[in-house]
């Protein structure tokens, strides 16, 4: 797929088929998240990849919203150091945002559907994922391919007309 496609057909995917992914795609999609751009090329991240059923299992409870995880044929959990301060708190924030849509966008590239997911209990990811005590995990993406359709452009996105969110010069 081409990259405009991919950005085009990428959508939040939360029911997916039960077939594994092969390993060349899972590199390639870590490879772009590893690849993402962050402030002053810090690299705040690290990513742990779950395929283990019973883990992703237990990896879906860390939020009431990530009962997809649990149906993923994968999901990449993005690992942060915890901020020492608000400043490198919203630094880190937008670096990990780089890192997921460029993980999401890579996924989409390859026919493979993604769907984030928020993190609560951070005892649970520590506990299910072995974090050590400076990390935290910040996000879920959970991968697999879309039960329902195959990814390919949306022609019509249900989105706010281009006119009213695109400003010239001024608002």
């Amino acid at each position: 797929m081409e990259t405009w496609d991919a950005i085009r057909a990428r959508r939040n995917v939360r029911d997916f088929e039960d077939r594994p992914i092969p390993g060349a795609d899972l590199d390639r999609i870590l490879e772009a998240a590893r690849r993402s751009p962050s402030s002053r090329n810090g690299q705040p991240w690290d990513f742990v990849l779950v395929a283990d059923r019973e883990r992703l299992q237990a990896l879906s409870g860390v939020w009431r919203g990530a009962g997809h995880v649990a149906r993923s044929a994968a999901t990449i959990a993005i690992v942060a150091p915890v901020p020492d301060d608000e400043r490198s708190a919203a630094s880190l924030h937008y670096d990990l945002g780089q890192a997921t849509i460029q993980t999401m966008l890579a996924a989409a590239d390859l026919g493979i559907g993604s769907g984030h997911a928020a993190v609560r209990d951070q005892d649970l990811a520590r506990e299910v994922l072995g974090l050590p005590g400076d990390r935290f995990l910040a996000w879920l993406i959970a991968l697999g391919y879309p039960a329902d359709r195959p990814l390919r452009p949306i022609e019509h996105p249900d989105r706010r007309p281009f006119d009213e969110v695109v400003h010239r010069e001024t608002w």
